[in-house]
């Protein structure tokens, strides 16, 4: 009797091995590219042995903090800011940064999540304003704290202080998310539902058969992306109305330059989505670079928190990123009562991304 084999089962492991290593790209998208992300996602959280707050001043002189901060901190880029730096070699440097700013500039850098809380002595006393709910913010006044009223801060005085919780429209978390998750929304929406779409009916010869027919080839493109634009406006209208239902999230600034912006972030990644499926012709290799373009903004382009957790010397080219523009967009119109001048800048800069994108991906465009 011979023992039992199975030698097809073997041969075809090794055949779907072989021709799984013969497609670099699919070893890229596979193994390369979730460490990269890794790494992004490590220097925004665990690329320094300390952790940071920024506290915004918002009077003209915090009498109170002033005294501590002339003994302890150390000028910032500017005049108006201090860095105050304490070594703790069991859990790590604490770094705070004070920066002077009226009421209103404050409260923005609250909600953009760029600040941690606002300290003002207008009563004579130091006040700490943040948001109630904030962990970090709370961490933040729980460390200065305890710096302020400890006796080595300041030989034979104290800092008194209070906490006045924050409860303006737009400084809560949910505020701060759920802009970033309608922009997400878009940009996945488009880059799944046109890009990978396209990319399948090339691999089925689908697009060569439709070639063939009298179809007009741009009517195609102009067809998906109409119907990708009303479904995008159907999921951000149910996302806004169910947290405003539940969490009372409110859209605070122009719904005209809201729409303006809608459709410019629409436009923008129609065209990157026309350009990444110009020429792919294999499912895997698609869905490669479609998460080569959207991981890295979903990580980077502050959706679910603050860019601002990335060294400094990245936030310039994380600002220039589609996404970026089009989450800080949506967040100083809900959040910060932003109009058309708001918005402006940043719905001219993703149509014109889009308008490039689009017309070089026509250019390189396979139909078969």
């Amino acid at each position: 009797m011979k023992p039992f084999t199975n030698n097809q089962l073997y041969r075809l492991c090794i055949a779907q091995f072989l021709e799984t290593i013969r497609e670099p790209e699919v070893l890229f998208w596979g193994m390369v590219f979730p460490i990269l992300i890794s790494i992004g996602l490590g220097l925004a959280f665990t690329q320094k042995t300390e952790t940071k707050f920024k506290v915004m001043l918002v009077d003209e002189h915090v009498a109170e903090l002033d005294s501590l901060l002339r003994i302890h901190a150390s000028p910032g880029k500017n005049d108006r800011q201090y860095i105050w730096r304490i070594e703790d070699s069991t859990l790590g440097n604490t770094v705070f940064t004070f920066e002077r700013a009226d009421w209103r500039s404050a409260v923005i850098a609250l909600k953009r999540g760029e600040a941690d809380m606002i300290a003002d002595d207008s009563l004579g006393r130091v006040r700490y304003h943040f948001d109630p709910l904030n962990s970090q913010a709370q961490l933040a006044c729980t460390k200065l704290s305890a710096l302020t009223h400890a006796p080595s801060a300041l030989p034979g005085e104290t800092v008194q202080a209070q906490v006045a919780p924050l409860t303006l429209k737009g400084v809560r978390y949910i505020d701060f998310l759920v802009p970033g998750l309608i922009a997400f929304g878009i940009m996945s929406d488009i880059l799944w539902g046109i890009s990978y779409t396209i990319i399948e009916r090339r691999s089925q010869k689908l697009l060569r058969r439709m070639v063939a027919t009298p179809m007009r080839k741009t009517n195609l493109l102009v067809a998906m992306m109409f119907v990708r634009i009303m479904m995008n406006a159907i999921n951000a209208a149910i996302i806004v109305l169910a947290m405003w239902l539940i969490f009372g999230v409110e859209i605070q600034g122009s719904i005209g330059a809201l729409t303006m912006l809608f459709l410019a972030g629409n436009v923008a990644f129609t065209g990157i989505a026309v350009l990444i499926s110009s020429r792919t012709a294999k499912t895997e290799v698609g869905n490669g670079w479609i998460n080569a373009v959207q991981m890295p903004m979903l990580i980077l382009s502050g959706v679910f928190f603050s860019y601002h957790n990335f060294p400094e010397w990245s936030i310039g080219v994380i600002k220039l990123l589609p996404l970026t523009a089009l989450v800080d967009g949506f967040r100083s119109i809900f959040n910060e009562g932003g109009g058309w001048m708001e918005i402006l800048m940043p719905s001219l800069s993703l149509s014109l991304v889009g308008m490039i994108c689009f017309a070089a991906g026509m250019r390189l465009f396979k139909w078969y």
